[in-house]
């Protein structure tokens, strides 16, 4: 069995989150800018069993895609053509910044160092790969 790797997309910044082996637990990976993205995932695919993608989907209350959604449909594009045949799952991602945040603040995290917009983007990585995990355990 192989890990699952999640991404919370931004134009700035990606966040991304990794399950263990046994797909148990997530964990906050790693912020890069987008253009750093690709060469980052050839070299973790050549290390690490991955089984399938997980990647955060900006959607309004009213359930339909947000404007952001055209800067990540090309990133989800490439993603299936670099991986062909690895799945690539699409989770609402609503509220994920907001909770990474609180979660971030309740964990102690120093104000100066949650100035570091890259720990929230991690984290909101793993939350939309807990989420994810979460809804696969419920259906089975």
């Amino acid at each position: 069995m192989g890990r699952i790797l999640a991404f919370d997309y931004g134009r700035k910044r990606i966040g991304l989150a990794v399950t263990d082996p046994l797909q148990i637990i997530a964990s906050p990976l790693i912020t890069l800018n987008p253009s750093e993205i690709e060469g980052f995932l050839l070299d973790y695919l050549k290390k690490e069993i991955v089984d399938e993608f997980v990647i955060g989907f900006p959607v309004q209350m009213n359930n339909q895609p947000s404007e952001a959604v055209k800067y990540i449909k090309p990133f989800i594009s490439r993603l299936g053509k670099l991986f062909p045949g690895k799945p690539i799952n699409l989770v609402d991602e609503r509220f994920t910044s907001k909770i990474a945040l609180r979660s971030i603040i309740d964990g102690g995290v120093k104000k100066k160092d949650r100035m570091d917009k890259t720990l929230a983007d991690k984290v909101s990585a793993s939350l939309i790969l807990q989420s994810f995990m979460e809804k696969r355990k419920n259906i089975k």
